[in-house]
């Protein structure tokens, strides 16, 4: 099956109100840029992102709140640090004026509930958070003498993954720190879409050095390599 897409606009063109969506990419390191850039222009709206971060270094994902497309964040690093740059953040205001709603996660429970729902898993337990504002409401069991919450398992709609090479039928290869978060966003979500710097034909990948196996992506797209100049801002 050749899941190929031609344009980066027609693989998200279908996208609903009211879907949720996880972006991987930590930072400049495998974020689908293009995909979000997309997103922006279809318009969708009332939409949840689960992303590492909302506000700072992600200026693309800003664009989303600034048009008013996002109802709910589901992230681990939300605002800025600086007071001051935290004002002006288009995020952190519209959280505070009770229009976004935020769950906030430590990265190990964030990416373990994305990889429970990848592994068809509906729940663990751990023991973050035990003792803090994070066990409210939450189950709680005690094994070998130490206090766990139960986290349920987190499974979106759409995955917007970054892969280094993709083929016709989906496998994925990603290149060295942009694993990040993608592999697991990817297997857990009911529609991937894999924006790539270079697709191949089927066969041309090593399948030892196959990341992504197909059967968990549905949509391909080619976009090139993106150039960036990381800088402290």
């Amino acid at each position: 099956m050749d899941k190929v897409f031609a344009s980066i606009d027609e693989a998200v063109k279908d996208i609903p109100d009211g879907a949720s969506i996880a972006i991987g990419g930590f930072f400049t390191a495998g974020t689908p840029v293009e995909l979000i850039q997309a997103l922006a222009r279809h318009g969708a709206k009332n939409l949840t992102i689960i992303c590492q971060q909302m506000g700072p270094g992600n200026e693309d994902v800003t664009k989303l709140v600034e048009q008013g497309q996002v109802k709910k964040a589901i992230c681990n690093y939300p605002f800025y640090r600086s007071a001051s740059r935290g004002a002006n953040s288009p995020f952190e205001i519209a959280v505070r004026a009770g229009k976004i709603e935020v769950e906030v996660y430590p990265m190990g429970t964030f990416i373990e509930k994305m990889r429970a729902a990848g592994a068809g898993i509906a729940g663990f337990y751990t023991p973050t958070g035990v003792g803090t504002v994070v066990e409210r409401g939450k189950e709680k069991k005690v094994f070998n003498g130490r206090t766990y919450l139960l986290e349920v398992a987190l499974r979106p709609d759409y995955a917007f993954i970054h892969a280094w090479k993709g083929d016709r039928f989906g496998n994925c290869m990603y290149r060295k720190t942009a694993q990040n978060y993608n592999p697991e966003m990817g297997k857990a979500a009911t529609i991937t879409i894999a924006q790539v710097e270079k697709v191949v034909e089927a066969g041309e990948l090593d399948p030892d050095k196959v990341h992504m196996p197909g059967i968990y992506v549905q949509r391909v797209v080619e976009v090139g390599r993106r150039t960036y100049k990381p800088g402290i801002d």
